[in-house]
């Protein structure tokens, strides 16, 4: 071999001899590197095996997803079904739901219309006279054959005779089952259900002409009308009794009323007579004992009679008032007083009395009837107390709280107005602002105390009701 071969040779060598070293360091390194990937492998494991239950997890949920898209259609279709079926059920729901509350008259449930009176009769005769006359229009009609209309004219085995026969009896059946119902509405008509009874009655009619449709067979509105007029009549007969039945117990409330007032007027008279008597005798005797007295004993005497003449004085003055305020019919008090518990706050009533001790009066309105005592902000002396409470109820007419009758002397205002009002007449009086309300204001505190001790275990009430949502 040449130098040059050896050379090749050698450089060879010395490449191999490298590229073994290269080899086995990178082995040790991958070997190294192995070691450490399952050092992490088994370390993250854990998170490792998260990864996988989350992909499986969304493979599930990209399945539901997917399950519902398909469902989706169909249930969207019977929804919309459900939907419709349960607004038609509601529907019926509420129209048998308005039968019933107009035939019982549900006080809570209907809604009431405002009656507006037909009539302008003053007298209850007066309404039972019109009464009868519109039943004599009834029997009028039904008698010359007006009360039903039958444009067709049937044979029955092609004799006309018998057809007459069958329509008369078929209106005799309709007029008898709508008389029936005429009568039922009349009997019970009262002042919150008397237009759905107007309304049944109308009902009625269509009800029964529908029986009648196929032999073109119907009561005639004219009939129609005289028995709604009828239902009305009642009604305002009943109302008009009432009204004068209220009038009546008013008179006599105020009649008691008065004859409280005369007999205290009377009592305070004879009483201030006696007392003035009493010391007169007493004087008289003093002035006796002082003519026979001297010294110290006269000078006692004289201060005594001095005493008896300043009380004479005053009980006859007192004697006095009382002939005057006996003499004066119209003389008495006005009160203004409230009662926060039973009607709540800013409203008041305002009344009168003629007794010497108004106050007995305000606690007699404060009796078993409320529930609380009256409040009182003012007590007005007047010469003419009817003629003041007269004028105060027509200033705050407007803010009554019972609009159909005047004699309840309840008004919705501030007190503030009244005492404007009150001041207007050329009238000082103190105004008591603020209501004690004391036994109302102690409920208040002792019903929230009983209602904070109260055990949370405690089952509360479920309140039911006959209500339904709009739509499901």
């Amino acid at each position: 071999m040449d130098s040059a071969s050896l050379i090749v040779i050698a450089v060879l060598i010395g490449i191999s001899g490298f590229l073994l070293f290269l080899w086995r360091k990178s082995l040790k390194a991958f070997d190294s590197l192995r070691d450490e990937n399952d050092s992490l492998r088994q370390k993250y494991a854990p998170i490792l095996d998260m990864e996988a239950d989350v992909e499986k997890k969304r493979n599930e949920y990209n399945g539901l997803i997917a399950k519902f898209k398909a469902l989706k259609p169909n249930f969207e279709k019977k929804h919309e079904q459900l939907s419709w079926d349960y607004n038609e059920q509601l529907k019926i729901y509420r129209r048998l739901k308005s039968e019933v509350d107009k035939i019982y008259g549900n006080l809570e449930a209907m809604s009431f219309g405002i009656y507006e009176p037909y009539f302008e009769f003053d007298t209850p005769e007066k309404f039972k006279s019109a009464i009868r006359e519109v039943r004599e229009q009834q029997k009028s009609l039904i008698k010359d054959d007006k009360a039903t209309s039958c444009d067709t004219e049937w044979q029955v085995g092609g004799s006309k005779a018998e057809g007459q026969k069958m329509v008369k009896k078929q209106t005799k059946l309709m007029l008898r089952a709508f008389n029936g119902e005429c009568d039922a509405a009349i009997s019970k008509v009262k002042w919150n259900n008397v237009l759905g009874m107007e309304e049944r009655i109308r009902k009625s009619l269509d009800a029964i002409n529908k029986t009648g449709e196929s032999m073109n067979i119907s009561i005639v509105p004219q009939y129609l009308n005289l028995k709604l007029k009828e239902l009305r009549l009642n009604h305002e007969l009943a109302e008009k009794q009432y009204q004068i039945k209220e009038e009546q117990r008013q008179i006599r409330e105020e009649m008691r009323e008065e004859e409280k007032a005369r007999r205290e007027l009377e009592k305070a008279q004879k009483d201030a007579e006696k007392e003035e008597q009493r010391y007169q005798q007493a004087l008289e005797k003093a002035r006796l004992e002082l003519q026979e007295a001297h010294g110290a004993e006269a000078e006692k005497y004289a201060e005594q009679i001095q005493q008896l003449e300043q009380q004479l004085a005053e009980a006859h003055e007192k004697s006095q008032r009382a002939i005057s305020r006996a003499q004066e019919t119209k003389s008495g008090h006005v009160y203004v007083i409230s009662n926060v518990g039973s009607f709540g706050e800013d409203v008041y009533k305002i009344g009168m009395t003629r007794r010497l001790e108004p106050l007995d009066r305000v606690r007699e309105l404060g009796d078993a009837s409320v529930p609380f005592l009256f409040d009182v902000h003012a007590m007005i002396f007047s010469h003419n107390a009817p003629e003041l409470e007269r004028e105060l109820h027509n200033i705050f007419d407007h803010r009554r709280l019972n609009l159909v009758n005047n004699r309840k002397e309840f008004f919705q205002v501030n007190l503030n107005d009244i005492e404007e009002a009150v001041t207007s007449k050329g009238l000082e009086v103190e105004f008591t602002k603020i209501a004690e309300a004391h036994e109302y204001r102690e409920s208040v505190v002792k019903r929230r105390s009983l209602k904070e001790s109260r055990s949370k275990s405690e089952q509360e009430e479920v309140e039911l009701t006959d209500s339904f949502p709009e739509t499901i």
